[in-house]
């Protein structure tokens, strides 16, 4: 009787632990996919894509724009000054290397003139309620996918 009692505790709670388990591996997974790791994204197609990122500060606003189509890629740089109501741009263009999620750009030319130093950006792509983003890897800066922008404006 004692060994039959033992043996069902045991069963039970076995069973018990695998139920923990699955429920902290669910929460885990999301955790992982809201930060961007253990997203397979490799099927994506960023071709034709547009990813914008908006930057206010107190004197002016940042508005940066990376257009990519096939491994070349546009850098712009849009800079509105609050003061004066005037904006100037930057136009890099480059080519971009795709390894699964990661994404290199380096931009060598402004405005179709070889610059001596490339600008260079590490993006890590990820996908967060079916929008993508691409996040830079050292400034921690978030890109958004443009048709997510049109598709939230095209809903209000």
């Amino acid at each position: 009787m004692r060994k039959t009692f033992l043996g069902i505790l045991f069963v039970g709670a076995v069973f018990g632990v695998k139920a923990q388990y699955g429920t902290m591996d669910q929460i885990l997974t999301r955790l992982e996919e809201r930060s961007g790791v253990n997203q397979n994204l490799e099927s994506v197609n960023i071709d034709n894509k547009k990813f914008v990122f908006i930057k206010d500060e107190a004197d002016h606003t940042e508005r940066d724009f990376i257009v990519i189509k096939g491994n070349k890629a546009t850098y712009v740089e849009v800079f509105d000054d609050k003061q004066t109501g005037q904006s100037s741009s930057n136009v890099f263009s480059g080519d971009i290397v795709r390894k699964k999620n990661m994404i290199s750009l380096r931009a060598d030319m402004l405005e179709n003139k070889k610059i001596p130093v490339p600008l260079t950006k590490n993006l890590l792509l990820t996908r967060q309620d079916n929008i993508l983003y691409l996040i830079d890897v050292n400034t921690k800066a978030r890109w958004i996918d443009e048709d997510a922008i049109i598709k939230a404006k095209a809903k209000k």
